[in-house]
């Protein structure tokens, strides 16, 4: 697990495709790998991967082929900034909020403007994840812990302080960037739960407003 609070900006070393998958080796920039060993894992822009071994300057992780459908990652090239954080530890702050690393999908950055000395930006997820966003909700986009501002459909705002977009590369952000998205942990199980029995049916489409009028949460 970790918090969305981004520890570092490393930058993509070396890719080399294996076949489906690919191997990436990260140049760590300022993040400590002092206590860190081969095994652990580490979110490089909101994807928890494994350290398979460690170089004089940072790491190397392997990337499956599922990882590469669902993430923005298959745009990587050499030289590419991406955001590093290690995994929780029993003594850590939680500063964001929880987050598994494991991406629900690839949203686009619809526009970006001035707000005062903060950024202001659109962000575009899938459809299927429109639900999972809520106004004053948190979601994770690049491995970052932000508050959403406003929703409107499956489009959501962010406000964006100078000092998370001088810790984090947001501010390479621009109109068409592909970025990685993982909703709230929490609005996930709750959607399961809700469905009780029905979960176990193949084919279950989830919640809907048909589903919640049945069980009395919404009124006729």
């Amino acid at each position: 697990m970790f918090t969305g609070i981004i520890q570092a900006i490393g930058t993509v070393a070396a890719l080399e495709p294996m076949g489906a998958d690919l191997r990436m080796r990260i140049a760590a920039g300022k993040l400590d790998l002092a206590a860190a060993r081969i095994g652990d894992s580490i979110a490089v822009s909101g994807v928890c991967l494994t350290v398979t071994h460690f170089t004089s300057d940072g790491f190397w992780v392997d990337v499956s082929g599922e990882t590469l459908a669902c993430t923005t990652f298959s745009g990587l090239k050499q030289g590419s900034r991406v955001n590093l954080e290690q995994a929780l530890t029993p003594t850590t702050r939680l500063g964001g909020h929880l987050v598994s690393g494991h991406v629900d999908g690839a949203g686009t950055v619809v526009r970006r403007g001035e707000d005062g000395r903060s950024a202001r930006f659109t962000i575009r997820a899938p459809d299927a994840l429109a639900r999972y966003i809520a106004e004053k909700g948190s979601i994770c986009v690049d491995g970052i812990s932000l508050t959403v501002n406003a929703v409107n459909g499956a489009e959501f705002d962010l406000n964006i302080v100078p000092h998370t977009l001088k810790e984090t590369t947001m501010d390479e952000f621009t109109a068409g960037r592909r970025v990685n998205l993982e909703v709230d942990v929490l609005a996930r199980y709750l959607e399961r739960l809700l469905l009780g029995e029905r979960a176990a049916q193949p084919g279950s489409d989830g919640i809907s407003r048909a589903f919640l009028a049945e069980h009395g949460f919404l009124k006729s």
